[in-house]
């Protein structure tokens, strides 16, 4: 499983790869002007990671784990069986990666994705597909405990519908940026409704 280090050093590496990929792109931003742009030695940068691609990967588990933090939030909010804060908190987090073709999570997902023939990124990919699978089974199942997703559906299955949703609108909205994208409304209810028909 990926883990993310908490040091300060860790976040500076991770802000300054978030600004570096926003400005030129994920092929032209290179350690070494990771290195340049953060004042980071190249032995502090591969002691948290092994090449350019797993930062890449790591920085898109830390996207991930913005969403989960919102989500515990709106959570411990919400009223006993009450869905719409904590799946608001879930689709808040991933509007802009839908709706924005330069946000810098598509930038890496869709250049990992022309690297999988590197066995380390088809790993790395493997690796996020399954903690994010992982991630939104949990919060399916914390909704289940607190009685606002019913009990009987099946959390892993729902969570791999709703996986495949996100990312068909990811690939989609790259390939054909003129296609409409769903407004936070229109997510929010989708993801109701699947896990309602999943009864």
């Amino acid at each position: 499983m990926i883990e993310i280090p908490a040091t300060p050093t860790f976040q500076r590496l991770l802000a300054t790869t978030t600004i570096l990929i926003q400005e030129l792109g994920c092929k032209k931003t290179t350690l070494q002007e990771i290195m340049k742009r953060s004042g980071l030695s190249k032995g502090a940068i591969y002691h948290y990671v092994k090449s350019k691609d797993e930062l890449f990967g790591l920085l898109l588990v830390t996207k991930m784990q913005g969403i989960g933090q919102a989500f515990d939030e709106a959570v411990s909010r919400a009223k006993l069986g009450e869905l719409d804060g904590p799946l608001g908190a879930i689709t808040a987090g991933l509007l802009p990666q839908l709706v924005d073709r330069d946000h810098v999570v598509n930038n890496i997902f869709l250049y990992l994705l022309s690297q999988q023939d590197n066995p380390d990124v088809a790993l790395l990919l493997r690796q996020i597909y399954d903690r994010s699978l992982a991630v939104g089974t949990e919060w399916i199942r914390i909704g289940q405990k607190y009685e606002a997703i019913p009990a009987e559906i099946d959390a892993e299955a729902i969570s791999r519908q709703l996986l495949a949703w996100t990312y068909g609108q990811l690939v989609q909205h790259m390939i054909a940026p003129d296609t409409p994208v769903p407004n936070q409304e229109d997510v929010q209810r989708l993801f109701a409704q699947i896990l309602r028909a999943a009864m």
